[in-house]
């Protein structure tokens, strides 16, 4: 079946063009950061296979040469980290340029790393383009979205991948370049690129799902159609989806083989399906007697449905009317109506309209179990976007509330004509979504100020984090003096915040703050010839100087900045002052103490340092909440609903209104967490909220399914 993304014109986007350059950079900071923690377990897998082609080698040289590289980078994993990061940061910042700007020409390549041999050259390219196709292959679908987003986005036909930014191609070449310009011994520069490929590279997953999410929450064509064609050339359609969680995704597929809702591959007689396909048979009368059933069933049933229609339709059907993948079907459903009968947060009347939604959901399901693979499967949509109404709908607000008129009326068409015409599921999707645009872009002009504030401190957020990044990258070895490294910690941090915080319109300001930084740590290192120290004295006044002007911009003014110059001063002259003539052995064995010395400094360090939290359930939580969302604030017998205004373009802040759409609060990520971890927050229901009672069901994350449906009951197993 061949298939592409639909979509070859431009789209119109919504986003404000002076915008779009802003946008760009923050994509390819979100790609820096999801690439940046893949650095360290890369340059492991890097060092292993250069080992293991040493091991291959027949040259002895050759083995040498790739044993050398391979220890070279196991010693200094901070430097190699620092090179490859400063060079994709530089490279995608290009690229971003480059795409926002085609028609200007490219940059000067002349920091590039030094060129191979002409015949390795070619080497090369060949070699990184055939990796680089595996690649693609393998994250197709993004990359194809992508695509089209940015597309979307910069008002232009879809990107092709040669013009994508985030390209497979960019990040080989930037681990071998990176290689380059890290290695000083041109020797070994072809020893990194024929071992890249899709094992051994960045993980392009994670990279194209951070970019592709970013874009998505924008409202950058959230849902984009894939175009299918079948062999008799008929057209069909469906939404390109990330799967809701990874370790799902495998166990619904063993439940049902016909993954998606697409036939299973049958044996082919002369060209047709066989007719005598004795599981396709049992399934297709199976599946019809259930829907007859269920159909009979429906017109005999008197009053409102019951919480556990479900479970009562799974115990009373005829044995040879449920499948085994009926089966599965009914029990995933009734533990997604579980979870949503027993949230506390949804008002009790409206706890009874939902309830209307299982027969409709049942009946749609069965026929197309891409229901429980796909989040905007139109069916599934629906309850997700009703059950997340309901939530932000209270009591006070009457029964002639516009939001719980609108949800009544949605359940009601639903119960109605979902039977006879299962475009009505679509179609109370799209009014649904236009209430959510509405009151989304009314809130967004409401809160244009807050959200301009929580814009300024996300990027004050994002600067304080890179300056730490760079002052942690030259403390690290543990070879820094330890008043220098608490002054850089405590008073080199702000400056550097500071200069992250102007990059983009005095980019020299970082650069001259981070050259002296680096000339501060290199001035306190010892300095054993006579020509360093002369270097050092030379050295000492624009060091000094550069320092001052840096501290003023701060304003550090009190009695800690004398008491640091003058033990900068001792130090100096410490340095300048040791014995000068040293034969060749002292030197080495002063070196070797100072190394040593160094290494302990660290490992107390390590051993010191409190280690960073890792990321849980709760965090899990936030970093999926959307726009429109609802959450509790306070404790059981004192609550306030708000609902999720607007998120920062990076995730880092969220803002908060009430009904009226007033400010109320803004939140950082970790606030947040923090606040649901504690108990003084609750997520009101509808935040992806079947795809968390599917994990539940299947007994996957449940820490996270629990903590986002806390007093939703025992997980049920049995559908696993």
């Amino acid at each position: 079946m061949a298939s592409q993304l639909g979509g070859g014109n431009p789209v119109a986007c919504t986003i404000p063009a002076e915008r779009r350059g802003e946008i760009l950079r923050e994509l390819a900071a979100l790609a820096s950061n999801a690439a940046n923690a893949q650095i360290d377990s890369l340059t492991t897998r890097l060092s292993e296979a250069l080992l293991r082609a040493s091991a291959a080698c027949i040259d002895p040289a050759e083995a040498r040469l790739r044993f050398n590289a391979a220890a070279l980078l196991k010693k200094n994993r901070y430097p190699f980290y620092y090179v490859v990061s400063e060079r994709l940061g530089a490279v995608l910042a290009q690229e971003i340029r480059m795409a926002a700007n085609p028609e200007l020409p490219p940059e000067d390549g002349s920091e590039a790393p030094p060129t191979l041999d002409p015949d390795v050259e070619i080497d090369k390219r060949l070699s990184l383009v055939k990796a680089s196709r595996a690649i693609e292959n393998e994250h197709a679908d993004r990359l194809h979205a992508l695509g089209m987003r940015l597309g979307c986005l910069l008002g232009r036909t879809p990107l092709i991948t040669a013009e994508n930014p985030f390209r497979p191609h960019l990040f080989l070449a930037v681990v071998h370049d990176a290689w380059c310009e890290f290695q000083p011994d041109t020797r070994s520069h072809h020893a990194v690129f024929p071992l890249l490929g899709p094992e051994l590279c960045f993980d392009m997953g994670p990279v194209l799902h951070a970019v592709n999410s970013a874009l998505v929450k924008l409202g950058v064509m959230p849902q984009l159609m894939q175009v299918s064609r079948d062999a008799n050339g008929v057209a069909t359609a469906a939404a390109v989806e990330e799967p809701d969680n990874d370790e799902l995704l495998p166990r619904l597929r063993r439940l049902f083989p016909d993954r998606e809702g697409k036939p299973a591959d049958r044996p082919l007689t002369g060209g047709f399906p066989s007719l005598f396909d004795d599981d396709a048979v049992v399934a297709s009368v199976a599946r019809n007697a259930l829907l007859g059933y269920l159909t009979g069933f429906d017109k005999h049933r008197a009053g409102p449905p019951p919480a556990g229609l479900l479970d009562e339709i799974r115990r009373s059907a005829p044995r040879d009317a449920l499948s085994e993948t009926d089966d599965h079907v009914l029990r995933l459903l009734a533990r997604i109506f579980e979870v949503v009968q027993a949230d506390p947060r949804i008002a009790p009347q409206l706890q009874k309209s939902l309830l209307e939604l299982q027969l409709p959901a049942l009946k749609a399901a069965l026929s197309d179990q891409a229901f429980f693979f796909k989040r905007n499967h139109p069916p599934r949509r629906a309850v997700e976007l009703l059950v997340g109404l309901c939530g932000g709908w209270e009591t006070q607000r009457g029964l002639s509330d516009p939001l719980y008129l609108l949800i009544e009326r949605s359940i009601a068409r639903i119960a109605q004509e979902g039977d006879r015409r299962p475009a009505v599921f679509a179609e109370v999707v799209a009014d649904l979504e236009a209430y959510r645009q509405r009151e989304q872009t009314a809130a967004a002009q409401t809160l244009a100020a807050p959200i301009a504030g929580a814009l300024q401190r996300e990027k004050m957020l994002e600067a304080e984090r890179a300056a730490r990044h760079e002052v942690a990258l030259r403390i690290g070895t543990g070879e820094v003096v330890a008043f220098v490294e608490a002054f850089l910690q405590d008073r080199w941090v702000p400056v550097l915040t500071l200069a992250y915080s102007v990059r983009d319109e005095k980019p020299q300001a970082l650069d001259n703050a981070l050259k002296t930084m680096d000339d501060l740590v290199w001035s306190v290192k010892p300095k054993i010839t006579p020509e360093e120290r002369k270097e050092l004295l030379s050295r000492l006044p624009s060091i000094v100087a550069s320092l001052n002007k840096w501290l003023d911009v701060i304003r550090w003014n009190d009695e800690a900045r004398a008491k640091f110059f003058s033990d900068l001063a001792k130090c100096h002259a410490s340095i300048v002052r040791a014995p000068v003539e040293l034969s060749p052995e002292r030197q080495v064995q002063m070196a070797l103490a100072v190394a040593k010395h160094a290494a302990e400094r660290r490992l107390r360090k390590e051993a010191s340092a409190a280690p960073e939290p890792a990321p849980d359930e709760f965090d899990a939580l936030v970093a999926g909440l959307e726009q429109g969302n609802w959450v509790d604030f306070g404790r059981e017998d004192h609550t306030r609903r708000l609902r999720l205004g607007w998120v920062s373009p990076l995730r880092n802040l969220y803002v908060f209104a009430t009904h009226e759409r007033r400010e109320a609060l803004s939140l950082t990520a970790q606030e947040l967490a923090k606040a649901i971890r504690e108990g003084r927050a609750h997520v009101a229901p509808g935040a992806g909220l079947i795809g968390k009672a599917l994990a539940q069901a299947l007994g996957v994350d449940r820490g996270g399914a629990d903590a986002a449906n806390a007093g939703s009951g025992p997980s049920d197993k049995s559908a696993a």
